[in-house]
C-alpha cells in the first residue's frame, strides 16, 4: 500500500518518520520529498507498508500530532 503523508515538519527526518510507521507494519520504502533546487524538504512524503499495517497506520495516524504538526495521512492517489 502506498500512502501520502501531509502537513509534516520540514526538520522531520526519514529515520524517525520510518520508526513511527514502524509501530504498525513493515516499512517497505519511504520518501521525504525535497526541493530540486533548494534541497529543503516540502512536508510531504510517502511510505509503502503491506495493506494491513497501513491501513493501522492511516487510521491511527491521521490527524495525529507529530513534532508539533498534525500529520494528514492517507492512501496516496495514483498520478
Amino acid at each position: 500500500m502506498n500512502i501520502y503523508i501531509g502537513n509534516l515538519s520540514f526538520k522531520a527526518e526519514e529515520s524517525e518518520v520510518k520508526a513511527l510507521f514502524e509501530q504498525y507494519g513493515t516499512v517497505e520504502t519511504i520518501k521525504l520529498v525535497t526541493d530540486r533546487v533548494t534541497g529543503r524538504k516540502k512536508g510531504f512524503g510517502f511510505i509503502e507498508m503491506d495493506d494491513a499495517g497501513g491501513q493501522k497506520a492511516i487510521d491511527s495516524l491521521n490527524e495525529k500530532e507529530f513534532q508539533g504538526r498534525n500529520l494528514k495521512v492517507n492512501v496516496a492517489k495514483s498520478k
